[in-house]
């Protein structure tokens, strides 16, 4: 049972939001500033932060998959695009009498209104069809984009808590949480009691950013010692689905198609064709055993990588080269702007420095061609000496043979 204390929570403000037993209580709104009279809302600003951190990691690490960054960033580009008109079409769709008739609202998406499961449909169905016209392998491709949903999915979940969204049943665990557009929200649509608007719901978007974020480090560490092209993406999807579909159970705000959530039979049908694939991959790597191949380890994906790395070395040479170019009228300008104009004084001073050093050059000169001198007349009476050498040798009786 829920304490007394904790159901007295019927006088939060519309932005209050509390975990009672936590004793945390924030007053956060969901437009975090305007621009030009643009509300720029927290949600988007994590959606953003979301799937920047995602592209960095993946630069990172694509390379170790055995594909080409240049390549793949066309295919990562058209997956971003994908994936937000996936989410926004699947939410639509199930809430299609919300959005009949007015067409604006329906490109509206800073307040929320996306579906993950749309936004992955989206995403790897748009990002595939560019990656084949950029002759990029889809596996591999798929393994380290899997991760970067994982980093995207953990950061974003939390544009839902700004928006006092994605939140579950009554509860008396530590996470509880309320806030007066929640209760606002339970009061309207939960008018049978199941669900009391001044208790604590559990935090489901907290649940879901904790799991996709520990599904992260796991997959991380095990993509380094995977067993072939698209394990990663299996055990993804297993992984997500799994968490997704009790996460899913205790949400209130919830996709339904009929009586059934969405979100959950997705879940349920792409765990268990992931689990199947995942088996059988698994059984082919042990029976091929050392002849299984990764596609960083073929020769195919290795001549691509080099090709890369000229182009870029290419174009580091020429931006140098250009670099250096520009540099140099810079350099001889600075050098005639900042050197000092010198005073009758100074003009004898260095005219004086150079008859001194040219004196001294002249004595030096001088004294070089006097030891030349002395060295040839030391050479000449051993010259005179050697060419009397020989008749003297020749003088000489010849030694008869015994």
């Amino acid at each position: 049972m829920l304490s007394a204390a904790l159901t007295a929570l019927d006088s939060l403000g519309t932005n209050e939001i509390v975990f009672p037993k936590l004793g945390i209580d924030l007053h956060i709104k969901s437009v975090a500033f305007t621009v030009f009279g643009a509300s720029i809302t927290w949600y988007g600003i994590l959606i953003t932060a979301g799937m920047m951190l995602a592209m960095i990691y993946l630069f990172k690490r694509i390379r170790s998959f055995g594909i080409d960054p240049d390549r793949a960033i066309d295919g990562i580009i058209g997956g971003v695009i994908g994936g937000i008109i996936g989410a926004r079409a699947y939410y639509v769709i199930f809430h299609w009498s919300e959005y009949a008739g007015d067409w604006k609202a329906i490109f509206n998406i800073r307040n929320g209104g996306l579906g993950i499961y749309g936004g992955l449909i989206g995403a790897l169905l748009v990002g595939s069809v560019v990656c084949k016209l950029r002759k990029v392998r889809l596996r591999p491709m798929y393994d380290i984009v899997s991760l970067g949903f994982l980093i995207g999915q953990c950061i974003g979940r939390w544009g839902n808590f700004t928006n006092h969204e994605a939140f579950g049943k009554n509860t008396d665990w530590i996470t509880g949480m309320s806030s007066g557009k929640i209760q606002a929200w339970i009061a309207r649509n939960y008018t049978d009691g199941s669900v009391v608007p001044d208790q604590p719901v559990h935090p489901c978007f907290l649940y879901e950013s904790v799991w996709c974020l520990l599904g992260f480090v796991l997959l991380h560490f095990v993509s380094k010692k995977r067993k072939f092209d698209g394990q990663i993406f299996l055990m993804y999807v297993i992984w997500y689905g799994t968490g997704r579909f009790f996460i899913e159970s205790l949400r209130t705000d919830s996709l339904y198609l009929g009586t059934v959530k969405v979100s959950q039979l997705v879940a349920v049908v792409s765990v268990a064709a992931a689990l199947v694939l995942l088996l059988i991959g698994l059984s082919h790597a042990k029976r091929m055993g050392s002849d299984q191949v990764l596609y960083v380890d073929t020769e195919e994906s290795r001549a691509l990588l080099e090709e890369a790395d000229r182009r870029e070395l290419e174009a580091l040479e020429k931006r140098n080269r250009k670099a250096a170019k520009q540099e140099e009228p810079e350099q001889t300008e600075s050098i005639l702007a900042d050197e000092p104009e010198t005073s009758e004084a100074d003009e004898e001073a260095i005219a004086r420095k150079k008859a001194e050093q040219a004196k001294r050059d002249a004595e030096n000169d001088a004294l070089i061609a006097e030891i030349a001198a002395e060295a040839a007349k030391a050479e000449q009476p051993a010259a005179e000496s050697d060419a009397e050498t020989p008749a003297e040798e020749e003088s000489e009786p010849e030694t008869p043979e015994s």
